[in-house]
């Protein structure tokens, strides 16, 4: 079986292939350049380091956000407009998950997060399951950081923090929750397609390739004025 990673809703970049249950190939560049330009060559290069074709594929799964509304808007459209054609099934996971997903086998809680400016965050909170797999402990949200820390500091143990923008929440973190918060390794503050592998695979595909749906989240201002001008632009 041949699955697809797609990934591009944060600066982290790329695509992923597993084959036969095990990742034989991985793309994957941290830049913050233009994803639509740089996710149909990562996929090319994934694809032809196995040496598999698209008609090989069986399955695609996505990152489906939240994050960069352009990033995850690429992303998704890549992996609806490739299961389409290739009629196989697809399946979106969340970008939230895929980056706790790096937390390996840290035991309490994994507090996986994107910032969402004026204080704000897009957040989520996982746990390991018995299974190995991640329970979702908090629902995916758009908070204030102050708000989930006031909520993290009620739960027992050590926090892993995870998130690809801790420099700009970190002190938050410390006050609040002191030597409880746990910082990840610097390879794991992104996401990475593999990462979506391994989430999509504990999932069940979409029923329908049209189903398949971007996670914008509540749009960030910053976000919201670009979707705005691209609107404007279109209209003009």
């Amino acid at each position: 079986m041949n699955v697809l990673a797609i990934d591009t809703a944060t600066y982290a970049s790329g695509a992923a292939l597993l084959q036969d249950g095990i990742v034989r190939s991985e793309k994957v560049t941290f830049l913050k350049k233009n994803h639509s330009i740089r996710v149909m060559p990562a996929v090319d290069h994934v694809l032809s380091e196995a040496d598999v074709t698209p008609a090989d594929l069986d399955h695609i799964i996505v990152g489906e956000g939240p994050g960069s509304y352009t990033g995850v808007r690429i992303g998704v459209t890549t992996a609806k407009s490739l299961a389409w054609a290739l009629d196989i099934p697809a399946t979106g996971v969340s970008s939230l998950e895929v980056l706790a997903e790096r937390g390996g086998m840290f035991h309490g809680r994994i507090f996986s997060f994107f910032d969402a400016r004026r204080g704000q965050v897009y957040g989520g909170v996982y746990e390991r399951d018995a299974a190995g797999g991640l329970k979702q402990v908090q629902p995916d949200a758009l908070k204030l950081m102050t708000d989930f820390t006031a909520e993290l500091a009620e739960a027992e143990g050590e926090i892993l923090c995870l998130s690809p923008d801790l420099a700009q929440h970190e002190d938050v973190l410390k006050e609040t929750l002191a030597h409880r918060a746990v910082f990840g390794r610097l390879q794991d503050m992104y996401p990475h397609p593999a990462d979506v592998l391994a989430v999509g695979m504990r999932k069940e595909a979409a029923q329908s390739v049209h189903a398949l749906a971007p996670n914008y989240g509540q749009l960030a201002e910053a976000e919201k004025k670009r979707v705005e001008a691209e609107k404007g632009g279109r209209h003009g």
